[in-house]
């Protein structure tokens, strides 16, 4: 890297013409780097450089640049208010969990975070515990019975969580044509204790959608498109790190190769047969499944703590020298 790629701000910067490949990555990296934000001037930097290497190593032919852009239209095309087709696109090549391990680590004990998906909205109901999360008659009923708990084991109370599920049919709210509100998600409070509780339905495997580019990807690398049985949570309280996760059934037959790489075995679970006292006291028909689960929040500073630790060590490893601002690396060349 020349050492005008290193310095933010004003720099003197070498001529742009009878650029070569050999050439090319420092001098785009040069103009790139006269801005006064080191965070976007080093994630910029890191950018051409693995766009440009990708490049080079592969020897990318302009008929597959052009095929490859071409895709990334498609896929903005296909995005509404509704569907988030770039957020799948960023879960099935793995990136989504990928970020989520590297900004949400969790300390021993706490629940492992997964990725959010492209169906949670901002318009789910707040509703209370006790109420019905799906009006779907088709769907096999299941009373959730969850508690917000600490890394000390100690209940959080007033948690705000976010839950979302598909239908009896494998499709969210924002998937069914003529619908006339949210469906499957709503926003609850933990109570004094911790807990939370609602009734939803047995969550069932589904594919994602196959009708756009992703489709046409999937069949030419051999993939199959499904993603296990799951229902999502999202946790958030002043002092802890939002925890954005799922819980998985267990069985599932492609619970060891969701297309969207969200599985860990830490939040597979078990169904069971509601028993009598049970059914009885949240208002839970006999026959009824019932799935207890304890969420376990890490705090602000537990995470932060983590997040530096981890990534000093990782760019130590890669032989890269930086510093942390607000907890994200920036070079240090001072």
């Amino acid at each position: 890297m020349t050492e005008q790629a290193k310095t933010n701000g004003p720099v003197h910067l070498p001529t742009s013409k009878d650029l070569t490949a050999d050439n090319i990555t420092d001098n785009v990296i040069a103009f790139n780097s006269q801005g006064k934000d080191a965070r976007l001037g080093y994630v910029l930097e890191r950018l051409v450089t693995h766009v440009h290497d990708f490049a080079r190593e592969t020897r990318l032919s302009t008929k597959e640049w052009r095929y490859g852009l071409d895709f990334l239209e498609q896929i903005g095309k296909m995005c509404t208010e509704e569907r988030a087709e770039f957020i799948t696109l960023s879960d099935v090549l793995g990136l989504s969990a990928l970020v989520d391990a590297i900004d949400h680590p969790k300390p021993p004990g706490a629940t492992d975070g997964t990725i959010l998906g492209p169906f949670h909205t901002h318009e789910a109901e707040e509703m209370q515990n006790g109420d019905e999360l799906m009006r779907d008659g088709n769907g096999e009923p299941c009373l959730m019975l969850g508690t917000v708990n600490d890394t000390d084991g100690k209940p959080v109370a007033d948690a705000e969580i976010h839950i979302w599920e598909a239908n009896s049919e494998g499709k969210y709210d924002v998937q069914l044509p003529g619908r006339k509100g949210p469906d499957g998600r709503c926003v609850l409070h933990s109570d004094k204790n911790g807990s939370f509780w609602f009734k939803a339905i047995v969550p069932v495997p589904y594919p994602i959608a196959q009708d756009g580019p992703l489709g046409i990807l999937f069949d030419a690398v051999g993939r199959h498109p499904y993603r296990p049985a799951h229902m999502h949570f999202m946790f958030e309280k002043p002092g802890f790190d939002k925890l954005i996760t799922a819980l998985y059934l267990r069985d599932d037959p492609y619970e060891g190769s969701d297309a969207v790489f969200g599985v860990k075995s830490s939040l597979i679970v078990s169904t069971e047969d509601i028993d009598v006292q049970t059914a009885k006291k949240f208002g839970q028909p006999a026959g009824s499944k019932v799935i207890r689960w304890t969420f376990v929040l890490a705090s602000e500073e537990q995470a932060s703590v983590l997040r530096n630790e981890n990534s000093i060590k990782a760019l130590k490893d890669l032989g890269r020298r930086v510093k942390l601002i607000d907890c994200l690396p920036v070079p240090d060349i001072d």
